[in-house]
């Protein structure tokens, strides 16, 4: 999957400024796909130019003026194309995850520090992600909300984050709690 497709996804949303658009990337999409705001910037600026997004420039007082961006019909059928075609199997690559791997040859107080970061961080999208769920039921339940919405997949891919950091936390806390035991059995 491309960034231009990643922006494809965010803008069904409406229109939106390429501030606005990392901060959504932050909020929403984060938890699937990452984009610095200069990635996101150069490919705004791709995408206008193949005419899959259009910009307009607005007015401001007191602040430099903004373009905001919108899909055309030609940024539709390209996400439309690629809603069609078969996604390729993700791959992850973490380097918590080769830390991990090679604590028994390397620094384990550090690999467990790092562990220990990464739940914090971990809980922190959680609590984040939580703040957007509730933001997008609107005082409405789970059901209420997903028959009701005239679009799901933004809530599809919060519950699939929601899931993903949930399980990051559980296997940390079983990770340090087997370090934990490993470090406290005396050396014979």
């Amino acid at each position: 999957m491309s960034l231009r497709n990643a922006v494809l996804a965010v803008l069904l949303e409406g229109e939106a400024s390429g501030y606005d658009l990392a901060k959504s990337f932050d909020a929403s999409v984060a938890n699937f796909w990452m984009a610095t705001p200069q990635q996101l910037y150069r490919e705004l600026d791709k995408m206008a130019a193949d005419g899959l997004i259009q910009g307009r420039v607005v007015q401001q007082d007191r602040r430099p003026n903004k373009r905001l961006f919108s899909l055309t019909e030609a940024g539709r059928r390209a996400l439309h194309e690629f809603t069609a075609t078969p996604p390729h199997p993700g791959a992850i690559r973490d380097e918590l995850m080769v830390q991990v791997q090679a604590l028994d040859a390397g620094d384990a107080e550090a690999v467990k520090n790092a562990l220990r970061e990464r739940m914090s961080w971990a809980e922190a999208k959680i609590a984040r992600f939580e703040r957007l769920r509730a933001r997008l039921l609107n005082g409405r339940t789970e059901e209420e909300h997903l028959t009701q919405a005239d679009r799901i997949g933004p809530y599809l891919t919060l519950l699939r984050g929601l899931a993903f950091e949930r399980e990051n936390v559980r296997w940390i806390r079983q990770s340090l709690a087997i370090l934990d035991q490993r470090t406290s059995i005396p050396a014979e």
